[in-house]
């Protein structure tokens, strides 16, 4: 349809102009479940899809954006160590722990004295799809939600709070990191010819964001 609506514009200008570009931005509504609890809501994604036809054919490209958390690395080590060091003072070495006190100990606030820093997270994606590819906006948003492992949630209970935080635990990433694995998941995608990543790790620690860049194909 893009295609057609293009040729149309350059034959109402023949021998006018030799190239026609149309730009079509929104936000894309899609419906996401809670990730324990029988809850769903609905995430909004930015879209721009931008079709290009000059005497190379046609190119499309579609710009969109995912958000999720981020946990420090660095950070969780370090408050890794702080918990080591309250649980030695805590129980003397040479002497049985009793199971019951230690669990006990762990469950109220002077068992996990420190925790690391998380902060919302965005990803910034521009793909320019291959000949003949589908233009299939929620694949390509579910592949990298997918490789980053922490989208940002829409309905969340107590425990799917829970599950989140232990997704966040198990999947600690600097922006770095972040952008290799999104470079990864769209290299492996056939239907995509070239894209552009931008990460931005909105920080909790620093007044300034953490930023990471990434491309492959044609860019």
């Amino acid at each position: 349809m893009l295609e057609r609506l293009l040729h149309a514009c350059l034959q109402s200008h023949d021998g006018l102009a030799d190239r026609a570009r149309l730009c079509v931005r929104f936000e894309h509504l899609v419906r996401r479940t809670a990730m324990r609890s029988d809850n769903a809501g609905w995430r909004a994604y930015p879209v721009c899809i931008e079709a290009v036809l000059d005497a190379q054919g046609l190119t499309l490209e579609l710009a969109t954006g995912v958000t999720y958390s981020s946990t420090c690395p660095a950070s969780a080590a370090l408050a890794r160590q702080l918990i080591q060091q309250h649980a030695a003072a805590r129980f003397e070495a040479g002497k049985p722990i009793d199971r019951d006190a230690m669990l006990e100990w762990l469950g109220g606030e002077q068992g996990v004295p420190a925790t690391p820093h998380a902060q919302r997270s965005t990803a910034r994606l521009r793909v320019r799809f291959a000949q003949g590819a589908l233009l299939n906006l929620i694949a390509l948003v579910d592949r990298v939600e997918l490789a980053l492992g922490t989208p940002a949630q829409t309905a969340v209970k107590r425990e799917d709070e829970q599950a989140f935080a232990l997704a966040n635990g198990s999947n600690l990433m600097f922006c770095e990191d972040a952008a290799r694995r999104i470079q990864r998941a769209l290299e492996d995608e056939p239907g995509i010819a070239g894209f552009d990543v931008g990460i931005a790790h909105h920080e909790s620690l620093h007044a300034h964001d953490a930023v990471a860049y990434a491309s492959g194909g044609a860019g």
